[in-house]
């Protein structure tokens, strides 16, 4: 993966980070929270509040790398 993500897309406190690794990519789904000490933290679980938001984030994502493919793609002829 390259150390950079490639994409983001926020929908609340849900988040797709997109990673490109030489053409391959990869998404990580997470939710932030705030701790008791009030700093950010973020996990991979999610509570049935944030499903529709973690849909619409991984569909997001889908869009952005399918059309990232297509560039790719058209670039290489």
């Amino acid at each position: 993966m390259s150390k950079q993500p490639a994409h983001k897309v926020k929908l609340g406190l849900i988040t797709a980070t997109v990673w490109d690794n030489d053409g391959f990519y990869s998404v990580d789904l997470s939710r932030a929270y705030k701790t008791s000490q009030g700093e950010w933290q973020s996990t991979p679980s999610f509570a049935q509040g944030d499903l529709l938001n973690v849909a619409k984030c991984a569909e997001r994502a889908e869009i952005w790398i399918a059309r990232q493919v297509s560039k790719d793609a058209i670039q290489r002829t």
